[in-house]
């Protein structure tokens, strides 16, 4: 899966300059690169051109929707621990600035909540990830914005795919896009082009994760009527 998504990011734009520069043009216009990233979880292969922009951009606002309706959990969680961690300090910073300083109890007490918090958050955002990353494929096949949210369908696929298996395959998509990451961070150093060129660079890695993550689904695919 992985040599055929490098393949994939390097087809469609290798030597196809037009369709590449309307790649980053779309990272400016950001609903419009969620919208082509939907157009590749429908399985199309080659890359599709880039047009019927009105589509893609109307399409990237329901990902874009759905991803922040996953999030709401993990907003929720914290602001509850962060939130509740700093208010509590706050009344007492105001009649004495050095609080914290003389009262290290305090401080740790803050601190323990805000990083409470933070573990409960990552954990509960890992659960999540798990199944919205099949529920944005989803959403892109059926063009139902509920099906996103469709967890029977969604725990289905995972289940025909195989827990474990899903789990590894998500783990080496993390760390080859962290390894992009740092590649690309390096290149944003270089003075005066470094940006141009990560601007550049940036299309083939989201074209990269979106064929991964499309082949990932596929390999869970059942007929609609076993869902």
């Amino acid at each position: 899966m992985l040599g055929d998504s490098v393949e994939y990011a390097k087809d469609a734009v290798w030597g196809k300059w037009v369709r590449w520069i309307l790649l980053v043009i779309s990272m400016i216009i950001f609903p419009l690169i969620l919208g082509y990233m939907m157009e590749i979880y429908r399985g199309k292969k080659p890359a599709p051109e880039m047009e019927h922009w009105g589509k893609l951009f109307i399409d990237g606002l329901k990902l874009l929707v759905a991803g922040l309706i996953y999030a709401i959990p993990v907003i929720i969680i914290l602001i509850v621990f962060i939130g509740g961690s700093i208010m509590s300090v706050m009344p007492l910073l105001q009649g004495n600035p050095d609080y914290m300083v003389t009262n290290p109890d305090a401080f740790m007490g803050a601190l323990a909540g805000i990083l409470v918090g933070i573990l409960i958050a990552v954990i509960v955002g890992f659960i999540i990830g798990l199944i919205s990353t099949m529920g944005m494929v989803r959403l892109a096949r059926t063009d139902k914005f509920g099906e996103a949210f469709n967890f029977s369908a969604i725990l289905t696929t995972i289940r025909t795919i195989g827990w474990g298996t899903y789990i590894i395959a998500l783990i080496v998509l993390f760390i080859v896009a962290l390894i992009f990451a740092l590649i690309l961070n390096i290149i944003m150093a270089i003075p005066f082009i470094g940006w141009l060129i990560y601007l550049f660079m940036m299309p083939l890695v989201i074209l990269f994760e979106a064929r991964y993550i499309t082949q990932v689904y596929e390999s869970g695919e059942v007929p609609a009527k076993q869902i």
